[in-house]
């Protein structure tokens, strides 16, 4: 018998509508309202010099090691803005802005790298996981957390961030496969920014896109530009619209790059040449945003300077908040607070050694 092709229910696609210089293609255009581009432009500014004053803490040892965010701003917020108060964020580690978008307070995100656990709760109300530094292992929550929506016939969704160093997780394989065996409604937003921390994207899979690895669990998978918030947009909406309707999950590439750090323990300069971090600057995700919106009449650089004003004073502010709570009594017990509904054995026998030994020394201070 001849040799003849299966074919497939999905292709692999790439997306880009708004490129580096600012041209947009008005027949991919997404109808987005005026106010949330100017919301998302708001969010995109506000969170770089937020993560420059993050880095400026950190050189300062005012907080401890994080991870900058600096070049996956539109990765980050074109994909977030589709999802509903009632649906879940389960995020890998730099994801801040996600975070911020869905209502975390900026001054939490200063306490927990600042070595207060207290920051990394999760507010009541809000539909999201705290990061996760294991590799890839909050993929497969995220698909647990879909299947639980599928069963209770609730009509949301789950979105689930990760890095391209991800893909190469037993992990991230398994959430796939389970996602498409029972139609969990996840999308899978894989922030390719080429680096695994030292380790290159060409040195994590030998396959031409990371999109492609959806096909083989049978869902559909896209590439977009992710320095291409309109194109980041368009493809998560797609993909958010199928899951709520009962369409399953979506594997979507978005191709960005990390501008900065790894993280501020990591020097890039060791494995990656600053040449290609200038060919990449060039993509900058903000300045693209910005001159589309001119170009629409939405933004003038009088009021990017007056937006850069107030940010300066709501980021101030935000680091005046969190430096005083740093200095009020914390109550070291809270550490055993924000991990297990329920205490295992082994912890609340070292929650009551603890307890212990904070009732001594308050003892020996009151006799000094």
């Amino acid at each position: 018998m001849p040799r003849s092709e299966i074919e497939l229910p999905y292709r692999v696609e790439y997306l880009s509508i708004l490129d580096e210089k600012g041209h947009v293609d008005t027949a991919l255009e997404p109808d987005i309202p005026d106010v949330l581009l100017l919301k998302l432009h708001k969010e995109m500014l506000a969170g770089r010099r937020f993560d420059e004053r993050m880095l400026n803490l950190q050189r300062q040892e005012r907080i401890g090691t994080f991870p900058p965010i600096k070049g996956q701003e539109a990765s980050q917020l074109g994909a977030v803005a589709n999802l509903k108060a009632s649906d879940w964020m389960v995020p890998a580690f730099r994801e801040a802005l996600a975070e911020f978008w869905r209502g975390k307070p900026k001054e939490n995100f200063i306490l927990f790298y600042g070595g207060y656990e207290e920051g990394g709760a999760v507010e009541e109300g809000r539909n999201d996981l705290p990061v996760s530094i294991p590799v890839g292992s909050q993929m497969l929550h995220a698909v647990g957390i879909g299947m639980a929506i599928k069963y209770r016939r609730q009509p949301d969704v789950v979105m689930t961030f990760f890095g391209d160093g991800a893909t190469s997780e037993g992990d991230f394989h398994e959430a796939l496969n389970f996602a498409g065996v029972f139609q969990s409604p996840v999308v899978f937003i894989c922030q390719n920014n080429q680096w695994a921390i030292s380790v290159p994207r060409s040195k994590q899979t030998h396959a031409k896109t990371i999109a492609q690895k959806a096909l083989a669990h049978g869902l559909p998978g896209i590439q977009v530009d992710g320095n291409d918030i309109l194109a980041v947009y368009a493809a998560t909406r797609e993909a958010v619209e199928r899951a709520r309707s009962g369409g399953g999950p979506t594997l979507i590439e978005s191709f960005t790059y990390r501008l900065s750090l790894h993280t501020t323990a990591d020097d890039p300069k060791k494995y990656r040449s600053e040449e290609e971090v200038k060919e990449w600057a060039k993509k900058d995700p903000i300045p693209r945003f910005q001159t589309y919106l001119k170009n629409k009449g939405l933004l003038s650089d009088e009021e990017i300077g007056q937006l850069e004003t107030e940010i300066a004073e709501e980021v101030q502010g935000v680091v005046d908040r969190a430096e005083k709570r740093m200095q009020e009594e914390v109550d070291p017990l809270g550490m055993f607070d924000h991990t297990f509904a329920e205490l295992p054995p082994s912890l609340i026998q070292q929650r009551q050694e603890m307890e212990h030994e904070l009732s001594l020394m308050q003892e020996e201070a009151s006799h000094d």
